[in-house]
């Protein structure tokens, strides 16, 4: 009985799947971009439901069906869906936290878009890098062009200068940038499939507040580890190179994320309005140099002290 209801239920997920990407196929645009979002839910939602093995031979029938009904393009698509939907909906049937499951699920994700990235390049013959850089020259000659035109001497110069040092520098970051989609889809397809199994199963999953966000010590070691790697090989081109500054970035990234949590938590405590914490976020999106800077000491300060331990016992 148990084996009838979970093929059934498979076969369902499947289905649903390919009616979403079917959709999006036939549908470009914001109603494609916005199911895309969605298409790992069913592969998280069933191996939430009968952990990984069953979600295994799910991700291998909608890879059979969307060779058959879809289009062999579709397969990156299905990777990706089915590779960050079996990480994620494995760690929650195992019941870990919803911050490990983020964390897990990310991975998941992070993993499908490198194998995206390598199986196209073979399979399909695209050349990321060379089509990564042809666009990133057309934009800096469109951003040329238009300075030129409004500013003179030195400081456009200086200004073209910077904006080619950072076309140089994108395609060292790529695997950050993939680690970052990875971290925004897995978010995505968590808090959906969260929603789904509230209404179909009554419960009240959901993510624990944002200011109780901690993450562990070794953070610390890695990011201050990888910034001195920075440091000592800035300029290069080697496997280190490009290990310290990715290592760098996402480290740097997680210690905002942990700077921001303890404002909020700070606020909190503080009872101040919440609109004062969506501020900092928001002017540290528009000076990042200046208060985002300051909100990762925070964060930094915040995992290597316990600052939130003496904020309670002020309160107290």
């Amino acid at each position: 009985m148990n084996d009838t209801k979970r093929l059934t239920e498979g076969a369902l997920m499947t289905g649903i799947y390919l009616l979403l990407l079917l959709v999006i196929i036939f549908m470009p645009g914001i109603i494609g971009s916005v199911l895309l979002l969605i298409l790992p839910v069913p592969f998280v939602f069933y191996s939430y439901r009968y952990g990984w093995k069953p979600g295994v031979l799910m991700f291998i029938g909608a890879l059979v069906f969307t060779f058959i009904f879809a289009t062999v393009f579709s397969l990156p698509v299905t990777i990706l869906a089915g590779v960050g939907g079996l990480f994620l909906g494995g760690s929650m049937h195992k019941q870990r936290s919803p911050y490990e499951t983020l964390a897990i699920g990310a991975v998941g994700f992070s993993i499908g878009l490198l194998s995206i990235f390598l199986l196209t390049q073979v399979l399909f013959n695209v050349q990321w890098m060379e089509e990564l850089n042809n666009s990133m020259e057309q934009g800096f000659s469109i951003f040329e062009s238009m300075f030129s035109g409004l500013m003179g001497g030195e400081e456009i110069q200086q200004e073209i200068d910077a904006f080619r040092e950072l076309i140089a520098f994108i395609p060292d970051i790529i695997p950050s940038i993939l680690a970052i989609a990875g971290v925004f889809m897995a978010f995505i397809s968590q808090w959906l499939t969260y929603k789904l199994i509230n209404r179909v199963e009554n419960q009240s999953l959901k993510f624990t507040d944002f200011k109780n966000f901690k993450l562990p010590t070794s953070i610390l070691w890695y990011y201050f580890v990888a910034m001195i790697l920075n440091y000592v090989t800035v300029g290069g081109d080697g496997l280190l190179y490009l290990a310290a500054v990715n290592v760098f970035i996402l480290t740097g990234t997680l210690l905002v994320l942990q700077g921001f949590s303890f404002v909020f938590f700070y606020a909190w405590k503080k009872k101040w309005s919440k609109v004062i914490p969506v501020l900092v976020v928001i002017f540290s999106m528009i000076l990042p140099q200046i208060v985002m800077y300051l909100v990762r000491i925070i964060g930094i300060i915040d995992i290597g002290f316990p600052m939130r331990e003496r904020v309670e016992e002020k309160k107290e």
